[in-house]
């Protein structure tokens, strides 16, 4: 086999990137009495869902408590997003 060949047969790196990321899913969610919604890459959705069940609270109470002390200009699913990146990083001491 040539080599041109068999370079073609490789995925190219958009393929394999975009293979390695899960697709991004929407939800709703109903914070102080309104409904909102957030989307969220299912390995950020899990471990939300398993920080909730850490701290022992529901995912909506978790989720308005995020949502309680994001920036304004920060959307929610970021700030969801960065909530469990600073859990990941420093456990739930300082989150």
């Amino acid at each position: 086999m040539s080599p041109v060949i068999a370079a073609k047969s490789r995925p190219d790196r958009k393929t394999v990137e975009r293979s390695a990321v899960s697709p991004v899913e929407k939800r709703s969610v109903t914070i102080r009495g309104h409904r909102t919604s957030y989307s969220l890459e299912k390995p950020f959705y899990d471990d939300l869902v398993a920080i909730s069940a850490a701290r022992k609270m529901t995912l909506a109470a978790l989720v308005a408590e995020v949502d309680e002390g994001r920036p304004r200009e920060t959307n929610l699913s970021s700030a969801l997003r960065l909530y469990v990146l600073a859990w990941a990083k420093t456990g739930p001491a300082r989150t």
